[in-house]
Order: structure tokens, then sequence, then C-alpha cells
């Protein structure tokens, strides 16, 4: 199959399976975000969802995030991974917004990735969510999909990925596609145990034959084994 051809249909199957997809994240504006993407880095959306509310209560602008000890915003979020680390992040990602962008999330990549604990994911997930920009945030799970389903192949870096990516969707679909390869990556293409026969996607799927021949030999095996000796 065509890369162009596999991209339409993939698309084309995500918009008939999952036609309004959305961060899993709870937030109510462009800072609670960026503040939830920075506690999921290495931690589950359940996980942040359940710190969040607390740490909003607490700190319910960056000013507030700004003026907080370490101590304050750690005894938050000490549930999350990487608890210190991120304290750091969140109180000098707080006194930057504070002091150079009158307490507002800037829109713009290089802005973003200047404030402390934003990397280039973290910085597409603000632009695609927040501002509706074509920008295409991969995390594990959109390289994991991505290169199994055949939208990419072998890339080297989350970057050779995203430009991969953004160089062959619509640009009207790119919000929406971030949404679509990390929940497929999430629910159904897991990384251990992927659950094939139940994904919307085999039928254009690159390495569904594989793992259909994998499944197979295993039950064949099963069967050799479990048969009266």
């Amino acid at each position: 199959m065509r890369s162009q051809e596999r991209y339409a249909r993939v698309i084309g199957l995500f918009r008939e399976h999952m036609p309004a997809p959305s961060t899993e994240l709870h937030y109510s504006n462009p800072y609670q975000l960026l503040v939830a993407v920075i506690l999921s880095a290495q931690c589950t959306d359940k996980r942040v969802n359940m710190v969040t509310p607390a740490f909003f209560e607490a700190f319910p602008t960056p000013e507030a995030l700004a003026a907080a000890t370490a101590e304050q915003v750690f005894d938050k979020i000490k549930s999350v991974s990487y608890p210190n680390n991120k304290t750091r992040s969140l109180i000098g990602m707080a006194r930057k917004l504070v002091a150079d962008y009158g307490s507002q999330v800037p829109d713009d990549i290089e802005s973003l990735m200047s404030l402390p604990g934003v990397g280039r994911k973290t910085a597409n997930v603000i632009l695609s969510v927040v501002f509706d920009r074509p920008a295409m945030a991969v995390d594990t799970h959109v390289f994991r999909v991505a290169e199994r389903i055949g939208l990419t192949t072998r890339s080297k870096s989350p970057l050779e990925t995203e430009k991969k990516l953004v160089g062959n969707i619509p640009e009207e679909d790119i919000p929406d596609a971030h949404h679509w390869l990390i929940l497929h990556g999430r629910y159904v293409c897991k990384a251990r145990k992927p659950e094939c026969e139940d994904c919307f996607l085999k039928g254009v799927c690159r390495a569904y034959p594989r793992f259909e021949r994998e499944r197979a030999a295993r039950k064949a095996l099963a069967a050799v084994k479990d048969s009266p000796k």
C-alpha cells in the first residue's frame, strides 16, 4: 500500500470511529493545562487528574504558584512521578510566565519551550489543544503507533516522527490526529499486548499480518501441547 493511500485510509477510519477526540487531562484554562501536561510526564492522566483539583485550589493562578515554596508545591504533587523535579519545573514555569509573559501562556513554540519543564512535546500539546494549531505532539504512544501501523518507517527520533506526520496529514486534521494516535496507543495498540483483533485499523495496519501470524503460531503450539500423548 502506498504511503498516501495508507494515510488517507487511516485518517478516514479514525474520523469514523473516533469523531471527537480530546485530551483526557482535566483543565479549565491554558495555565491549568500547562500544569497538567508538565505533571503528566511519565505519569498517567488518571493520576494527574486526581492531583490537580487540590493543586489548582491552592495555586489558582501563575502568580500564586510563582509565590509558592517548594515544600508547598511538593506536598500537592508528591503522588506523581518525579515530584522533586516537577516541583522545580512548575515553580520555575510560573515565575517565568509572570515575569516574561504577563502571566499568559504564550502561543508560539519557542516561547513555550523557554519555560522550565516544557519540552517540544509539551509545547506542541499546548499549541494543539489550547490554540488549535497544526502541531503534533509525539509521545511514546504516538511514536509507537505511527511506526506500527505504517505512517512512519524506522523513525530515529520523536522529531523525525513529528515531521513525517505533519508533512502527510492534512493541516486541519493534525489537532485531532494528535489525540487519535495517543488514545489508540493507550487503549488498543498497547506496547506489550496490542488488541489487534478488536482494532478497526487492522485492515490497513502494516504490523497486523505479523501479529496475526504470531497469534496463529501461538495457538498452534498450544494445541500441540494440549493434544493427547
